[in-house]
Protein backbone atom coordinates (compact mmCIF):
# COMPACT_ATOMS: atom_id res chain seq x y z
CA UNK A 1 0.00 0.00 0.00
CA UNK A 2 2.56 2.68 1.11
CA UNK A 3 4.26 1.52 -2.27
CA UNK A 4 1.11 2.47 -4.21
CA UNK A 5 0.81 5.80 -2.26
CA UNK A 6 4.55 6.85 -3.17
CA UNK A 7 3.63 6.01 -7.21
CA UNK A 8 0.48 7.56 -6.91
CA UNK A 9 2.65 10.97 -5.84
CA UNK A 10 5.14 10.85 -8.00
CA UNK A 11 2.75 10.50 -11.23
CA UNK A 12 2.79 13.98 -13.58
CA UNK A 13 -1.36 13.89 -12.30
CA UNK A 14 0.05 14.59 -8.37
CA UNK A 15 2.97 16.90 -9.89
CA UNK A 16 1.22 19.05 -11.98
CA UNK A 17 -1.33 20.38 -8.93
CA UNK A 18 1.65 20.97 -7.16
CA UNK A 19 3.62 23.17 -9.97
CA UNK A 20 0.49 24.83 -10.73
CA UNK A 21 0.24 26.44 -7.18
CA UNK A 22 3.43 27.27 -6.90
CA UNK A 23 3.25 29.38 -10.85
CA UNK A 24 0.11 30.56 -9.08
CA UNK A 25 2.19 31.78 -6.12
CA UNK A 26 4.91 33.77 -8.59
CA UNK A 27 2.40 35.08 -10.82
CA UNK A 28 -1.00 36.54 -8.92
CA UNK A 29 -1.79 40.28 -9.49
CA UNK A 30 1.33 40.64 -11.79
CA UNK A 31 0.88 41.46 -15.62
CA UNK A 32 2.41 38.70 -17.21
CA UNK A 33 4.28 38.86 -21.05
CA UNK A 34 3.42 36.33 -23.55
CA UNK A 35 6.21 33.94 -23.05
CA UNK A 36 4.64 33.59 -19.20
CA UNK A 37 1.37 33.52 -20.57
CA UNK A 38 1.96 30.25 -22.92
CA UNK A 39 3.74 28.79 -19.96
CA UNK A 40 0.72 29.58 -17.45
CA UNK A 41 -1.97 28.10 -20.39
CA UNK A 42 -0.21 24.97 -20.84
CA UNK A 43 -0.28 24.32 -16.97
CA UNK A 44 -3.29 25.35 -16.48
CA UNK A 45 -4.37 23.36 -19.32
CA UNK A 46 -2.30 20.23 -17.70
CA UNK A 47 -3.64 21.13 -13.98
CA UNK A 48 -7.39 20.75 -15.66
CA UNK A 49 -6.37 17.46 -16.78
CA UNK A 50 -5.28 16.33 -13.38
CA UNK A 51 -8.06 17.31 -11.73
CA UNK A 52 -10.75 15.38 -13.92
CA UNK A 53 -8.00 12.59 -13.10
CA UNK A 54 -8.22 12.56 -10.03
CA UNK A 55 -11.48 13.16 -9.85
CA UNK A 56 -11.75 9.95 -11.97
CA UNK A 57 -10.20 8.31 -9.11
CA UNK A 58 -12.76 8.85 -7.00
CA UNK A 59 -15.60 8.28 -8.91
CA UNK A 60 -14.01 4.82 -9.39
CA UNK A 61 -13.84 4.37 -5.97
CA UNK A 62 -17.24 5.39 -5.62
CA UNK A 63 -18.81 3.54 -8.46
CA UNK A 64 -21.71 4.21 -11.24
CA UNK A 65 -23.52 6.35 -11.00
CA UNK A 66 -22.17 7.99 -8.32
CA UNK A 67 -18.74 8.43 -10.52
CA UNK A 68 -20.53 10.20 -13.18
CA UNK A 69 -21.73 12.47 -10.56
CA UNK A 70 -18.85 13.16 -8.92
CA UNK A 71 -17.01 13.88 -12.70
CA UNK A 72 -19.61 16.40 -13.79
CA UNK A 73 -19.63 18.21 -10.37
CA UNK A 74 -15.36 18.88 -10.31
CA UNK A 75 -16.08 20.04 -14.12
CA UNK A 76 -18.64 22.51 -12.98
CA UNK A 77 -17.00 24.14 -10.32
CA UNK A 78 -14.17 24.44 -12.38
CA UNK A 79 -16.65 26.28 -14.86
CA UNK A 80 -18.48 27.74 -12.25
CA UNK A 81 -15.04 29.55 -10.75
CA UNK A 82 -13.87 30.27 -14.18
CA UNK A 83 -17.09 32.40 -15.05
CA UNK A 84 -17.17 34.44 -11.68
CA UNK A 85 -13.27 35.22 -11.90
CA UNK A 86 -13.62 36.38 -15.36
CA UNK A 87 -17.11 38.06 -14.83
CA UNK A 88 -15.48 40.04 -12.05
CA UNK A 89 -12.34 41.94 -14.34
CA UNK A 90 -14.94 42.03 -17.41
CA UNK A 91 -17.01 45.01 -16.37
CA UNK A 92 -19.97 45.37 -18.48
CA UNK A 93 -18.39 42.60 -21.65
CA UNK A 94 -18.64 40.05 -18.51
CA UNK A 95 -23.10 40.18 -18.65
CA UNK A 96 -23.42 38.08 -20.84
CA UNK A 97 -20.24 35.81 -19.99
CA UNK A 98 -22.45 33.44 -17.76
CA UNK A 99 -24.95 32.32 -20.61
CA UNK A 100 -22.60 32.25 -22.83
CA UNK A 101 -20.51 29.94 -21.43
CA UNK A 102 -23.56 27.72 -20.10
CA UNK A 103 -25.00 27.70 -23.55
CA UNK A 104 -21.92 26.69 -25.05
CA UNK A 105 -21.64 23.71 -22.13
CA UNK A 106 -25.24 22.98 -22.84
CA UNK A 107 -24.16 22.64 -27.13
CA UNK A 108 -20.94 20.78 -26.29
CA UNK A 109 -22.40 18.11 -24.26
CA UNK A 110 -25.45 17.52 -25.97
CA UNK A 111 -24.47 17.58 -29.30
CA UNK A 112 -20.60 17.28 -29.43
CA UNK A 113 -19.89 14.74 -26.51
CA UNK A 114 -23.22 12.65 -27.25
CA UNK A 115 -22.44 12.05 -31.19
CA UNK A 116 -18.42 11.01 -30.98
CA UNK A 117 -19.79 8.70 -28.18
CA UNK A 118 -22.73 7.01 -30.49
CA UNK A 119 -20.29 7.52 -33.04
CA UNK A 120 -17.17 5.49 -31.23
CA UNK A 121 -19.34 3.16 -29.86
CA UNK A 122 -21.43 2.25 -32.85
CA UNK A 123 -18.57 2.24 -35.46
CA UNK A 124 -16.43 -0.56 -32.88
CA UNK A 125 -19.40 -2.72 -31.89
CA UNK A 126 -22.32 -1.80 -34.57
CA UNK A 127 -25.13 -0.30 -32.58
CA UNK A 128 -25.14 1.93 -29.48
CA UNK A 129 -27.27 0.91 -26.53
CA UNK A 130 -28.57 2.62 -23.20
CA UNK A 131 -31.19 2.54 -21.26
CA UNK A 132 -34.19 5.09 -22.27
CA UNK A 133 -35.75 5.69 -18.47
CA UNK A 134 -32.74 6.82 -17.35
CA UNK A 135 -31.27 9.36 -20.45
CA UNK A 136 -34.78 10.30 -20.95
CA UNK A 137 -35.38 11.79 -17.45
CA UNK A 138 -31.29 13.09 -17.88
CA UNK A 139 -32.17 15.06 -21.17
CA UNK A 140 -36.31 16.16 -20.23
CA UNK A 141 -34.50 17.59 -17.04
CA UNK A 142 -31.56 19.69 -19.35
CA UNK A 143 -34.38 20.71 -21.61
CA UNK A 144 -36.52 22.39 -18.23
CA UNK A 145 -33.22 23.95 -17.00
CA UNK A 146 -32.28 25.52 -20.12
CA UNK A 147 -36.03 26.98 -20.63
CA UNK A 148 -36.32 28.24 -17.37
CA UNK A 149 -32.99 29.86 -16.91
CA UNK A 150 -32.07 31.10 -20.71
CA UNK A 151 -35.29 31.22 -22.57
CA UNK A 152 -37.68 32.53 -20.37
CA UNK A 153 -35.73 35.85 -19.67
CA UNK A 154 -35.56 36.60 -23.11
CA UNK A 155 -39.63 37.18 -23.13
CA UNK A 156 -39.84 38.91 -19.58
CA UNK A 157 -41.02 42.40 -19.23
CA UNK A 158 -40.68 43.13 -15.31
CA UNK A 159 -36.72 44.31 -16.51
CA UNK A 160 -35.92 45.59 -20.25
CA UNK A 161 -33.40 43.37 -22.07
CA UNK A 162 -32.98 39.46 -21.53
CA UNK A 163 -32.37 39.64 -17.64
CA UNK A 164 -34.30 38.26 -14.80
CA UNK A 165 -35.98 40.78 -12.23
CA UNK A 166 -34.74 39.90 -8.53
CA UNK A 167 -37.60 38.01 -7.42
CA UNK A 168 -37.49 35.76 -10.75
CA UNK A 169 -33.62 35.04 -10.86
CA UNK A 170 -34.21 33.85 -7.24
CA UNK A 171 -36.99 31.90 -8.54
CA UNK A 172 -34.96 30.32 -11.65
CA UNK A 173 -32.19 29.95 -9.72
CA UNK A 174 -34.45 27.35 -6.47
CA UNK A 175 -35.99 25.54 -9.30
CA UNK A 176 -32.80 24.83 -10.98
CA UNK A 177 -31.25 23.47 -7.67
CA UNK A 178 -34.58 21.54 -6.81
CA UNK A 179 -34.90 20.20 -10.35
CA UNK A 180 -30.79 19.11 -10.06
CA UNK A 181 -31.71 17.83 -6.45
CA UNK A 182 -34.43 15.90 -7.53
CA UNK A 183 -32.70 13.81 -10.17
CA UNK A 184 -29.10 13.71 -8.16
CA UNK A 185 -31.47 11.50 -5.98
CA UNK A 186 -33.26 9.50 -8.72
CA UNK A 187 -29.91 9.00 -9.91
CA UNK A 188 -28.38 7.67 -7.12
CA UNK A 189 -31.02 6.54 -4.83
CA UNK A 190 -34.63 5.69 -6.36
CA UNK A 191 -33.88 4.24 -9.51
CA UNK A 192 -29.99 3.74 -9.82
CA UNK A 193 -30.61 1.07 -12.04
CA UNK A 194 -31.58 3.24 -14.78
CA UNK A 195 -28.45 4.95 -15.31
CA UNK A 196 -25.76 1.92 -15.17
CA UNK A 197 -24.57 0.45 -18.69
CA UNK A 198 -26.62 -2.13 -20.38
CA UNK A 199 -25.31 -5.17 -22.75
CA UNK A 200 -27.10 -5.24 -25.94
CA UNK A 201 -29.53 -8.22 -24.80
CA UNK A 202 -30.69 -5.37 -22.09
CA UNK A 203 -28.77 -6.89 -19.31
CA UNK A 204 -27.65 -4.35 -16.61
CA UNK A 205 -24.02 -4.19 -16.02
CA UNK A 206 -23.48 -3.19 -12.20
CA UNK A 207 -19.52 -2.66 -11.87
CA UNK A 208 -16.36 -1.88 -14.15
CA UNK A 209 -14.63 -4.60 -15.43
CA UNK A 210 -11.26 -2.75 -16.72
CA UNK A 211 -9.99 -2.15 -13.63
CA UNK A 212 -10.07 -2.69 -9.79
CA UNK A 213 -11.16 -0.23 -7.82
CA UNK A 214 -9.00 2.12 -5.95
CA UNK A 215 -8.32 1.51 -1.89
CA UNK A 216 -9.81 4.42 0.33
CA UNK A 217 -6.58 6.06 1.41
CA UNK A 218 -5.94 6.24 -2.81
CA UNK A 219 -9.24 8.10 -3.58
CA UNK A 220 -8.46 10.10 -0.17
CA UNK A 221 -5.23 11.13 -1.77
CA UNK A 222 -6.90 12.07 -5.09
CA UNK A 223 -9.56 14.26 -3.32
CA UNK A 224 -6.30 15.99 -2.07
CA UNK A 225 -4.96 16.40 -5.18
CA UNK A 226 -8.55 17.33 -7.24
CA UNK A 227 -8.51 20.52 -4.30
CA UNK A 228 -5.28 21.49 -4.86
CA UNK A 229 -5.59 21.37 -8.68
CA UNK A 230 -9.27 23.48 -8.67
CA UNK A 231 -7.54 26.20 -6.79
CA UNK A 232 -4.89 26.43 -8.87
CA UNK A 233 -7.23 26.12 -12.03
CA UNK A 234 -8.85 29.04 -10.80
CA UNK A 235 -5.92 31.23 -10.32
CA UNK A 236 -4.06 30.76 -13.20
CA UNK A 237 -7.24 31.50 -15.03
CA UNK A 238 -7.57 34.56 -13.88
CA UNK A 239 -3.99 35.46 -14.46
CA UNK A 240 -4.46 34.65 -18.59
CA UNK A 241 -8.08 36.04 -19.02
CA UNK A 242 -7.03 39.46 -19.86
CA UNK A 243 -4.63 37.90 -22.58
CA UNK A 244 -7.62 35.60 -23.61
CA UNK A 245 -9.91 38.41 -23.95
CA UNK A 246 -8.07 40.58 -25.72
CA UNK A 247 -7.04 37.94 -28.38
CA UNK A 248 -10.54 37.38 -29.10
CA UNK A 249 -11.41 41.23 -29.42
CA UNK A 250 -8.13 41.26 -31.60
CA UNK A 251 -9.19 38.56 -34.08
CA UNK A 252 -12.72 39.87 -34.29
CA UNK A 253 -14.32 37.77 -33.12
CA UNK A 254 -17.66 38.07 -30.99
CA UNK A 255 -17.25 38.27 -27.63
CA UNK A 256 -19.28 35.20 -26.56
CA UNK A 257 -16.61 33.18 -28.22
CA UNK A 258 -14.68 33.87 -24.42
CA UNK A 259 -17.42 31.70 -23.16
CA UNK A 260 -16.85 28.73 -26.01
CA UNK A 261 -13.30 28.81 -25.04
CA UNK A 262 -14.11 28.34 -21.28
CA UNK A 263 -16.71 25.28 -22.37
CA UNK A 264 -13.93 23.41 -24.25
CA UNK A 265 -11.17 24.41 -21.88
CA UNK A 266 -13.23 22.35 -18.61
CA UNK A 267 -15.24 20.05 -20.81
CA UNK A 268 -12.26 18.57 -22.87
CA UNK A 269 -11.19 16.06 -19.98
CA UNK A 270 -15.40 15.07 -19.75
CA UNK A 271 -14.88 14.36 -23.48
CA UNK A 272 -12.14 12.26 -23.10
CA UNK A 273 -13.59 10.30 -20.45
CA UNK A 274 -16.86 10.03 -22.10
CA UNK A 275 -15.14 8.78 -25.37
CA UNK A 276 -13.10 5.89 -23.39
CA UNK A 277 -16.31 4.47 -21.97
CA UNK A 278 -18.18 4.39 -25.45
CA UNK A 279 -15.20 2.42 -26.53
CA UNK A 280 -15.58 0.21 -23.63
CA UNK A 281 -19.55 0.05 -24.90
CA UNK A 282 -20.51 1.47 -21.64
CA UNK A 283 -22.66 4.22 -23.78
CA UNK A 284 -24.89 5.01 -20.65
CA UNK A 285 -21.80 5.95 -18.81
CA UNK A 286 -20.40 8.44 -21.30
CA UNK A 287 -24.77 9.71 -21.91
CA UNK A 288 -24.41 9.97 -17.83
CA UNK A 289 -21.02 12.11 -18.05
CA UNK A 290 -22.60 14.69 -21.37
CA UNK A 291 -25.75 15.37 -19.73
CA UNK A 292 -25.10 15.08 -16.29
CA UNK A 293 -22.39 17.73 -17.29
CA UNK A 294 -25.01 20.24 -19.05
CA UNK A 295 -27.65 19.75 -16.19
CA UNK A 296 -24.58 20.54 -13.65
CA UNK A 297 -23.72 23.36 -15.75
CA UNK A 298 -27.14 24.82 -15.86
CA UNK A 299 -28.34 24.01 -12.34
CA UNK A 300 -25.43 24.89 -10.14
CA UNK A 301 -23.86 27.67 -12.63
CA UNK A 302 -26.67 30.34 -12.72
CA UNK A 303 -27.35 30.02 -8.88
CA UNK A 304 -24.11 30.73 -8.03
CA UNK A 305 -23.75 33.49 -10.80
CA UNK A 306 -26.88 34.42 -9.31
CA UNK A 307 -25.42 35.27 -6.07
CA UNK A 308 -22.05 36.21 -7.03
CA UNK A 309 -24.05 39.31 -9.51
CA UNK A 310 -25.60 40.45 -6.47
CA UNK A 311 -21.98 41.83 -5.61
CA UNK A 312 -20.24 41.88 -8.92
CA UNK A 313 -21.37 45.47 -10.58
CA UNK A 314 -22.95 44.92 -13.87
CA UNK A 315 -26.17 43.44 -15.35
CA UNK A 316 -26.84 39.56 -15.40
CA UNK A 317 -28.00 38.67 -19.18
CA UNK A 318 -29.31 35.23 -19.48
CA UNK A 319 -31.80 35.25 -22.45
CA UNK A 320 -30.64 33.88 -25.84
CA UNK A 321 -31.07 34.69 -29.19
CA UNK A 322 -33.06 34.18 -31.68
CA UNK A 323 -30.39 31.85 -33.24
CA UNK A 324 -29.25 29.79 -30.18
CA UNK A 325 -32.86 29.98 -29.00
CA UNK A 326 -33.45 27.69 -32.52
CA UNK A 327 -30.61 25.51 -32.13
CA UNK A 328 -31.60 24.74 -28.41
CA UNK A 329 -34.84 24.03 -29.77
CA UNK A 330 -33.03 21.61 -32.65
CA UNK A 331 -31.04 20.04 -30.02
CA UNK A 332 -33.33 18.88 -27.40
CA UNK A 333 -35.42 17.42 -30.65
CA UNK A 334 -33.07 16.06 -31.97
CA UNK A 335 -31.76 14.51 -28.60
CA UNK A 336 -35.28 13.40 -27.88
CA UNK A 337 -35.79 11.36 -31.26
CA UNK A 338 -32.31 9.67 -30.37
CA UNK A 339 -32.95 8.68 -26.72
CA UNK A 340 -36.37 7.56 -27.63
CA UNK A 341 -35.43 3.86 -29.07
CA UNK A 342 -32.89 3.17 -26.31
CA UNK A 343 -30.23 2.09 -29.52
CA UNK A 344 -28.36 4.26 -31.84
CA UNK A 345 -26.72 3.95 -34.64
CA UNK A 346 -23.56 5.79 -36.29
CA UNK A 347 -26.29 8.03 -38.34
CA UNK A 348 -27.52 9.27 -35.03
CA UNK A 349 -23.91 10.46 -33.82
CA UNK A 350 -23.59 12.23 -37.28
CA UNK A 351 -26.57 14.12 -36.75
CA UNK A 352 -25.75 15.50 -33.48
CA UNK A 353 -22.21 16.36 -34.76
CA UNK A 354 -23.28 18.31 -37.82
CA UNK A 355 -25.68 20.33 -34.83
CA UNK A 356 -22.70 21.17 -33.04
CA UNK A 357 -20.64 22.14 -36.12
CA UNK A 358 -23.78 24.22 -37.12
CA UNK A 359 -23.37 25.84 -33.38
CA UNK A 360 -19.89 26.58 -33.63
CA UNK A 361 -19.95 28.12 -37.19
CA UNK A 362 -23.11 30.59 -35.95
CA UNK A 363 -20.80 31.50 -32.93
CA UNK A 364 -17.85 32.59 -34.37
CA UNK A 365 -19.75 34.31 -37.34
CA UNK A 366 -23.43 34.88 -35.77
Amino acid sequence: MIAGTRRLVTQWTAVVPVLAVVLLVFTWGRSLPGAVVAVVSVVLAASVLAAVHHAEVVAHRVGEPFGSLVLAVAVTVIEVALIVTLMVDGGEKGATLARDTVFAAVMITCNGIVGLSLLAAAFRHRVAVFQSEGTGGALATVATLATLCLVLPTFTTSKPGPEFSTSQLIFASSAALVLYGIFVATQTVRHRDYFLPITKQGNVIDGDDHAGAPTTRTALISLGFLGLALVAVVGLAKGVSPTIESGVEAAGLPQSVVGVIIALLVLLPETIAALRAARRDRVQTSLNLALGSAMASIGLTIPAVAIASFWLSGPLVLGLGATQMVLLVLTMLVSTLTVVPGRATPLQGGVHLVVFAAYVELAVTP
